[in-house]
């Protein structure tokens, strides 16, 4: 449930002190370097006196808080999401999901290189499902070679040998989903099966 913008400015004075305490400071410290009087920062503490911009950034700078941390605003800025990415075979793969087990999506890169890399054929547990967003990928699945070009979706079963790389020294970029042992990315459905069919009419 949502706070009332009341709620958040009356729990700003018990922030302030414990913030101040925590960076073992007095209230004359903090008076002497933020030119804000003592009596008004007690105020401001004990909730005598409503927080305002003028009083509040100072204080953010020398405790070195955010704003919407000092006040404990709702977090409804910032969208963008963090992610790490994880460098792997000569690859870079960006994790796109959080949650463990279960299906897992990346954003798979692999670099330009004048000298392509000699294929290593893996084989491990799981399925996987490749949609090419840029550039061209060689892919080695047992005993056959593809080259799949943006916009094309593969998928296999990553039991069998395989390898991915470019197929011209490109840089390539592909979505990447990767599930347990059995497990698809999406079901397939005959084309000359009408609802009818699957109604069992």
């Amino acid at each position: 449930m949502e706070r009332e913008p009341e709620d958040v400015l009356d729990a700003v004075g018990a922030r302030l002190r414990a913030v101040r305490r925590e960076r073992g400071m007095t209230l004359a410290d903090v008076a002497e370097v933020t030119a804000v009087s003592e009596s008004t920062l007690s105020r401001l503490e004990s909730g005598q006196r409503r927080p305002a911009l003028d009083l509040l950034l100072p204080l953010t700078r020398l405790y070195g808080v955010p704003l919407d941390d000092l006040v404990g605003a709702p977090r409804t800025g910032d969208p963008r999401i963090h992610l790490k990415p994880i460098r792997r075979f000569g690859m870079v793969f960006v994790p796109l999901s959080r949650r463990p087990g279960g299906m897992q999506a990346f954003k798979m890169i692999i670099p330009a290189s004048p000298n392509p890399r000699e294929p290593t054929p893996q084989t491990h547990e799981g399925f996987e499902w490749l949609y090419i967003l840029d550039g061209n990928l060689r892919l080695l699945l047992g005993e056959r070679q593809l080259t799949l070009t943006p916009g094309e979706v593969a998928e296999f079963d990553t039991t069998l040998p395989h390898w991915l790389g470019s197929a011209d020294g490109g840089a390539v970029e592909a979505l990447v989903l990767f599930g347990p042992q059995g497990t698809r990315a999406h079901l397939r459905v005959t084309p000359d099966r009408t609802p009818q069919d699957r109604d069992g009419r």
